[in-house]
């Protein structure tokens, strides 16, 4: 795994602040109330939906006490329904391809705060697929390396059905085809690993580099302002960001 392996991102993120990780349980956590709303009630065994948010969540941290807050109150709570889920996609400094999933209960207020981060940093939003197809959607499960016996590890996830399983001394990282995703993911639970990030991405076909300095500067504060945006879920590059 490279620069722009998953784990190289998970480390990054666990360097951030308090007020950063209190931004990430609340985006979180706006995804289970949504996810009990579209996907059928606050139970994840009829829920696949929330099921899937709830392990992401227990991945990034979120306490169960939360997570069941949550839950109960979105049970109850009409106001998810407003929110809408729609991605943009566009160009950074360096014609890097950029992907921002969101979840916004006002696209014209969405729309205008991404324009204004991609102009701001020399880069543009662009209309939906035009970089789209440079990516492809894998389910993608990192185990931290406490002492685990990578043969062990691989024939596990095989076993469980992934597709692909890369490893750099630190961390596992396994793939699956995002419809085999969930079972993979209880397949691997049942046997008592646990993920240092477990969720279905887009993961592009190629990565990019940025050699001008101050490009890479203009590219690290665009996706800060991405992924501190409230209505951000998810942003998906491909650069292939130095370590």
């Amino acid at each position: 795994m490279s620069g722009h392996s998953k784990w190289s991102n998970i480390k990054r993120k666990k360097e951030k602040t308090d007020s950063q990780r209190a931004k990430i349980f609340t985006k979180i956590g706006r995804e289970i109330a949504v996810a009990v709303k579209e996907g059928g009630g606050g139970d994840p065994a009829s829920n696949s939906k929330l099921k899937d948010c709830i392990a992401k969540a227990k991945a990034n941290n979120v306490p169960n006490e939360n997570i069941e807050r949550i839950i109960k109150k979105a049970v109850g709570d009409s106001s998810t329904d407003n929110y809408e889920a729609i991605q943009y996609e566009g160009y950074g400094p360096g014609g890097i391809a950029v992907i921002v999933e969101t979840l916004t209960d006002n696209r014209n207020r969405t729309a205008g705060d991404l324009r204004h981060y991609f102009d701001k940093c020399g880069g543009n939003l662009g209309t939906t697929g035009c970089v789209g197809y440079l990516f492809k959607k894998k389910g993608v499960l990192v185990i931290e390396n406490q002492g685990l016996e990578e043969d062990k590890v691989i024939e596990d996830a095989l076993e469980a059905g992934a597709s692909d399983f890369s490893a750099d001394g630190e961390a596992f990282e396994i793939q699956t085809e995002p419809e085999d995703f969930a079972a993979v993911r209880d397949a691997l639970e049942a046997k008592g690993y646990s993920f240092a990030s477990a969720e279905v991405e887009q993961l592009p076909d190629v990565y990019n580099t940025i050699d001008d300095p101050e490009l890479v500067v203009k590219m690290e504060k665009l996706l800060d302002m991405l992924e501190d945006n409230d209505d951000v879920q998810n942003v998906w590059h491909n650069w292939d960001q130095p370590l």
